[in-house]
């Protein structure tokens, strides 16, 4: 198992020779959001066979990222988001294949598993477009990966388990991190509630809204730059027999 860590909840899950890529942003900005710290990824290094995406919000279902993936790709997403491709990016639509938590589909000798998430499913605070927020668990012979998507912790957390990998998301974009997200400490607990021992934190280090780095520097650093780290310790700190892998954008960890 090889894992790519693009930025933000962007990464490439290698089993086998199967190559999935998860929550694809590849551009410079997402509307106020600006990318800080590193070059978006090239469209030839996230080539992959099948994307997942794990719910509507624009920093995971990207719709000018998608239309940058070759035509073949497929696309798994959580049942709703047709609807909204449909609007939004017609070619894309047809290709996207919809799934509810607990179902499973297979993609050369993967198994790929939806499984819930804790999160606002809507495409924003007041969108008429809503599917429900998803994870993912992928399993090839007896190794397997849990991409938590985005979500809090919630009480059906330890059924997803046991997984050998998390990629779990440590933090957000903002000053602020709202409801429905996990921060470094959630997320090493949520590594020990589905059994991991081996944990890629995401969802941070990306992006940060335009014109705010400098009027809160002190924020930028702890809520930008430190969830990795932050991460990482919490996971020493706890009773979590998991090891955390710390990458920084364009890099990979082997497991």
């Amino acid at each position: 198992m090889r894992i790519s860590w693009w930025g933000h909840a962007t990464t490439t899950i290698e089993l086998g020779a199967v190559r999935v890529l998860t929550d694809p942003v590849l551009t410079e900005r997402i509307a106020h959001l600006r990318r800080h710290g590193s070059a978006p990824p090239p469209p030839e290094s996230v080539g992959a066979d099948v994307v997942l995406v794990s719910h509507l919000h624009a920093d995971h279902l990207h719709v000018p990222s998608l239309r940058m993936l070759a035509a073949p790709t497929r696309i798994i997403a959580p049942a709703g988001a047709a609807r909204l491709l449909a609007r939004a990016a017609p070619e894309l639509a047809t290709r996207v294949e919809e799934v509810e938590a607990g179902e499973s589909v297979r993609v050369g000798d993967v198994e790929i598993t939806a499984v819930p998430a804790h999160h606002d499913g809507r495409r924003h605070g007041v969108s008429r477009f809503h599917a429900p927020a998803l994870g993912y668990v992928l399993r090839r012979d007896d190794r397997s990966v849990w991409f938590a998507g985005d979500t809090g912790l919630f009480d059906g957390l330890d059924a997803i388990g046991p997984v050998d990998v998390a990629v779990v998301p440590v933090g957000g974009w903002g000053p602020t991190l709202g409801p429905h997200h996990l921060d470094p400490e959630q997320a090493a607990e949520a590594v020990g509630r589905v059994g991991a021992h081996d944990a890629v934190p995401v969802h941070y280090g990306t992006f940060w809204p335009a014109g705010l780095r400098h009027l809160s520097t002190g924020q930028f650093e702890h809520k930008f730059r430190r969830p990795g780290d932050r991460f990482a310790t919490a996971l020493r700190q706890s009773d979590v027999d998991a090891i955390a892998h710390v990458l920084a954008p364009g890099r990979a960890v082997t497991l």
